[in-house]
């Protein structure tokens, strides 16, 4: 989305025939780059957690279950880069690291909520929908 809340537009020069090599410079490569970052299960869960505030870093890795300390770590790091987090470090002994969201980032936190929000009401329909396949697929 751009920043006035709409889809990039797409021309006939961003699409390319499928023997023509994507670089790392066309929009339809930088666009899958974005959201594969802000895609990924470990990403959207953080943001959906500093979506109610700055948390320390225990405090995320205690509320996302089954998250490493390493996926943690590279998660935090990758959104840093992004410009959604923000890392402040106090000068305390020890030092206090607080993970908060970005005005960018505060954004996106919303969206990544209305996901959250539907996974959660649609859960059980997936559930179902995945056996109701797997039993078809069985036989």
């Amino acid at each position: 989305m751009t920043e006035e809340g709409t889809l990039p537009r797409v021309t006939h020069t961003d699409v390319r025939s499928p023997h023509e090599p994507v670089g790392a410079a066309t929009p339809t490569c930088r666009l899958r780059d974005v959201l594969d970052r802000v895609g990924d299960k470990w990403s959207v869960l953080v943001m959906a957690l500093l979506g109610d505030g700055p948390l320390r870093y225990s405090e995320l890795q205690r509320g996302i279950e089954g998250i490493s300390q390493r996926m943690l770590t590279l998660t935090l790091r990758s959104l840093e880069r992004d410009g959604l987090v923000v890392r402040d470090v106090t000068p305390t002994s020890p030092p206090r690291v607080d993970y908060s969201l970005t005005p960018v980032g505060r954004t996106l936190s919303t969206e990544v909520a209305s996901l959250i929000r539907w996974a959660d009401a649609h859960i059980d329909y997936v559930a179902e929908s995945r056996d109701t396949y797997d039993h078809r697929e069985a036989i």
